[in-house]
């Protein structure tokens, strides 16, 4: 609380106020505080924290993307996240140009679906690519005959896919590409005053560059909107990589093949004992009948063993092991 005036000094005050020697207006506050306009018809449901996740998220999807679309398009691919913004929907059919690539995807096991827009000069030099060119779009745009987009819903069928992977911190989906359409009239998946997270990737084939974006619904994404901050993201990513991560490799390295032998012996001969050698003739070895083997993993000297047999196969015993690389 702050200190009371005393009576005196409230004359004192009052009297340096009414001859001029103070101004009221060097008192006033100067700051004022600032209103936010909040539109009660489309509430933000998409915060700053469930945005940046989203961004967590495609930029893992923007590096598969560019790990596996060079494999289908034999042409280097640059793939990397330029905005995550929530908007209304009709703002992003608004903003559509015509024609259009879009991809209706399924996103199971979330309710609703979500739509993946390829920029048509995208779309062009990836057909132009896919069928032996230098992967270069139109002068001239035009519709998309149907083989062209047979030849893109391929590329649509591995972005598709590609978004498993990313959303396993949150949630395991199962997306599914339902269909292509060229008319965002005919992709009307929500109500167009719905919010939306649209999320921009700049994608560069060879010198085309074109954006890439991806569309998700709030309706969708609402069953798990609280899995879409980073603590959660970050915790569960570490769990994951404890879990799984050595299971997998041990796993994998436990199915490799290894080539072994055994050797026998050695010996220096002549290239014209060699040329003339015959069937019983007999080559002498620098070991003795009870000597023990070598037994080689690969390269690495990893065991001695007695020869022997085994069910009429012959075999060796291991004897000993050796630790180190000889």
């Amino acid at each position: 609380m702050g200190d009371v005036l005393s009576q005196n000094e409230i004359d004192n005050l009052l009297a340096a106020l009414s001859s001029g020697e103070l101004d009221a207006d060097d008192y006033k506050e100067t700051t004022e505080k600032q209103i936010k306009n909040y539109d009660f018809a489309r509430p933000s449901k998409f915060s700053k924290e469930h945005l940046r996740t989203l961004n967590i998220i495609f930029e893992h999807y923007a590096r598969l993307l560019s790990t596996n679309l060079p494999a289908y398009l034999r042409k280097n691919v640059q793939v990397e996240v330029v905005n995550s913004e929530a908007v209304a929907y009709s703002e992003f059919t608004n903003a559509l140009s015509n024609p259009v690539l879009l991809g209706i995807i399924d996103f199971t096991p979330l309710e609703g679906n979500i739509i993946i827009e390829l920029a048509d000069n995208l779309g062009y030099a990836i057909v132009d690519r896919m069928l032996g060119g230098g992967g270069y779009p139109l002068d001239k745009l035009r519709d998309f005959s149907e083989i062209e987009l047979t030849i893109i819903e391929r590329i649509f069928y591995v972005c598709t896919n590609l978004l498993r992977e990313p959303w396993t911190n949150v949630i395991q989906v199962q997306p599914r590409l339902l269909r292509i359409e060229t008319n965002s009239q005919f992709a009307q998946i929500i109500a167009p005053s719905e919010m939306i997270s649209l999320v921009t990737l700049n994608i560069k084939i060879g010198n085309i560059e074109g954006m890439m974006n991806i569309c998700l619904p709030y309706v969708t994404l609402e069953k798990v909107i609280d899995k879409l901050n980073t603590k959660y993201w970050y915790s569960t990513m570490q769990m994951s990589d404890d879990l799984s991560y050595e299971d997998v490799i041990e796993i994998a390295i436990s199915k490799a093949r290894v080539p072994i032998r055994a050797v026998l012996g050695k010996s220096m001969i002549s290239v014209n004992d060699f040329v003339n050698m015959q069937r019983g003739d007999i080559i002498k070895l620098n070991t003795k009948a009870e000597d023990e083997l070598a037994v080689y993993v690969g390269n690495l000297h990893k065991f001695t063993a007695l020869p022997g047999s085994s069910s009429g196969t012959y075999a060796v015993k291991i004897s000993s092991i050796i630790r180190g690389e000889e």
